[in-house]
């Protein structure tokens, strides 16, 4: 257990020492001390902080050889501590409460900033509550626990082939940026100047985030095999939004189109979509794509490989699957958790807003199945660099780090 050892004296300049603990530093764990200013928040240079200005800490926290690291970054979490992000309150105001809440208790975690996965809905509820999940910018305090970098909707424009547990009646196909617009709503996936030459009236800052100029959506998942998918991408993107492909049928030719056409991310590598496959990879192979065929010469070739998410928790991957993807491409790997509200609720039965009407999820032990269906439903993970530990190689850990550490908490990877 880490040991405290403080200052005979009244605190005076709010610096704590964190000592007997490794970093990582490129490649590396090393053993190094760390300096924290309590008034920022921030590290401090320790040998400056001693020797040109004199200061000692205050405080001296003994992790006992624990590993500190950057604050993790979340890009797949439904919900947590019994919080679901795709089911509205009755109270609008109580769905705001529940969210600061989770925020605190995220940060216990040692997750810092997180993308808030909302599933396939109807528009309505999307409408109330994207408002709410848009990325908390400027407005946040450290107080505050874990920050939003804005909102993942996954769904509902998915393959019905590969919807996994979601519900398959509110599943749709998007021919324009309309269809869009009318399913999240427009103020949620249309930046407001955009809105302003549209109708006429003015940007002015989210009543609920404080931010100017911004949208709730920052992540969307889709099937571009479907529809006018594909085609949107580059509009998608013109705004800011991460387009991920994912629960899809797309042969290697539609998601390397998707590529070439702007999609940066696969959500949940392997799950929900087309199997690997030699003749046709798939949406794994766009992660083969050789150096010497990064010259776009075709509308449909891979110019930079995606980065995408996996659930390296044993269940939804075997660790073999998981080794593959990594040697495949390991600065695109994003390690995820896809965790569900049940994380921190004891073993039960669980409402879970799917669509249209109210469907079960049973929670045993670390496995969560919708009910009746024998289908893996999300996960329920605390901890994702414990699970990593247990089935991957220790340097797979120390490489998730090392990436984690490359990423500004500010700018989600993709």
């Amino acid at each position: 257990m880490p040991s405290v050892v403080r200052s005979a004296s009244p605190r005076q300049n709010g610096i704590t020492k964190l000592t007997n603990c490794r970093l990582v530093r490129g490649d590396a764990l090393v053993w190094e001390d760390v300096w924290i200013s309590s008034a920022t928040g921030k590290i401090i240079r320790s040998q400056s902080a001693f020797y040109d200005e004199l200061i000692m800490p205050d405080e001296v926290i003994n992790l006992g050889g624990r590993i500190v690291s950057p604050g993790f970054i979340e890009c797949q979490l439904n919900g947590a501590y019994g919080f679901n992000f795709s089911t509205a309150t009755a109270d609008t105001a109580q769905y705001g409460k529940q969210l600061r809440e989770l925020n605190k208790k995220l940060a216990q975690t040692g997750v810092t900033s997180y993308i808030p996965t909302v599933t396939s809905q109807t528009s309505d509820l999307y409408k109330k509550v994207l408002p709410y999940l848009g990325p908390s910018g400027s407005s946040r305090a450290r107080h505050d626990g874990a920050e939003s970098l804005g909102a993942h909707v996954e769904g509902p424009f998915l393959n019905p082939t590969k919807n996994g547990v979601h519900n398959t009646s509110v599943l749709r196909v998007a021919s324009s940026i309309s269809d869009l617009e009318e399913m999240y709503g427009a103020a949620n996936i249309t930046p407001p100047e955009s809105q302003a030459s549209q109708d006429g009236t003015s940007s002015s800052p989210s009543r609920l985030t404080g931010i100017t100029n911004d949208i709730p959506i920052k992540m969307i998942t889709a099937a571009p095999e479907l529809g006018a998918m594909t085609a949107l991408i580059p509009a998608l993107a013109a705004r800011g939004i991460i387009v991920s492909i994912g629960h899809s049928e797309a042969t290697y030719e539609e998601a390397s189109a998707a590529v070439a056409a702007g999609a940066t991310m696969i959500t949940h590598l392997f799950n929900a979509m087309r199997p690997l496959h030699h003749r046709n990879p798939g949406i794994f192979g766009v992660l083969g794509v050789a150096d010497s065929q990064g010259q776009q010469d075709s509308p449909t070739q891979v110019s930079q490989r995606p980065y995408f998410g996996l659930i390296a928790d044993g269940i939804h991957l075997h660790p073999a699957t998981v080794k593959i993807a990594w040697h495949a491409h390991p600065a695109g790997l994003v390690l995820v958790t896809d965790a569900m509200h049940m994380v921190g609720l004891p073993d039960g039965r669980y409402p879970w807003t799917n669509g249209e009407g109210e469907h079960f999820i049973v929670k045993k032990g670390s496995v969560l199945e919708l009910e009746g269906t024998g289908t893996i439903a999300g996960r329920y993970v605390q901890c994702l660099v414990t699970f990593s530990i247990k089935i991957t190689p220790g340097s797979f850990v120390l490489a998730s780090l090392a990436l984690k550490a490359s990423y500004p908490s500010s700018h989600p990877p993709g």
